[in-house]
């Protein structure tokens, strides 16, 4: 699968945004974060943005933070779009039901990326049954667990050390979770303005 195997805190500094939770950089105790990547980066501005651009910006951080590429990103765009629901809020829940997004969602890995490694390596079960695809869409009911290898990483025992916010649509016992509702835009915590990725695609 295609990845990004670039600098990840140039691709913050282009959104102004820290995309991966990183916390500790240098790039965040310095406050370049907000500085525009390159090495005139402190002497630059962020022009006003046309309405295009906006939308194309909304858009790739969206895909930064879920790392997905273009081509898979714009099919969930068109599944949306074919649902009878709203287009934007069930974007958003095809993205967070993907089941590297989950794992993430939990805990049980710090980053969405560590959390993809997990699943790619046939760490993570759904129902009982092994499943290492990231985009795998887990459904209301699903019960997620990790394989028994996996709950001997003392990296997972450390994540769950630090007690993170788990969002009310998943429940978490042990290493032992259940996808318990359907996510809700309302209650998301990322800065994502789906109405203008709708826009974007729309155009």
């Amino acid at each position: 699968m295609a990845r990004h195997t670039g600098s990840k805190w140039k691709l913050s500094r282009r959104e102004g945004v820290d995309l991966f939770y990183r916390s500790g950089s240098k790039y965040q105790k310095e406050g370049r974060v907000n500085q525009p990547p390159g090495v005139h980066g402190p002497k630059q501005y962020r022009s006003k943005s046309s309405g295009y651009n906006q939308q194309l910006r909304e858009k790739q951080k969206a895909k930064r933070i879920y790392g997905i590429l273009e081509k898979q990103f714009r099919r969930y765009y068109e599944e949306a779009v074919r649902s009878k629901s709203n287009t934007a809020e069930t974007m958003f829940q095809l993205l967070e039901r993907r089941l590297d997004n989950i794992i993430f969602r939990l805990g049980l890995a710090k980053t969405r990326a560590q959390a993809r490694q997990l699943v790619n390596h046939g760490n993570v079960f759904v129902d009982g049954k092994r499943v290492n695809i990231p985009s795998f869409q887990a459904k209301v009911d699903n019960i997620i667990t990790l394989s028994p290898k996996a709950n001997k990483f003392s990296f997972i025992s450390e994540n769950l050390e630090q007690k993170y916010d788990i969002p009310t649509w998943l429940n978490l016992k042990g290493t032992v979770s259940k996808l318990v509702s359907l996510p809700s835009a309302a209650d998301s915590d990322i800065d994502i303005k789906f109405n203008l990725i709708i826009e974007f695609y729309s155009r």
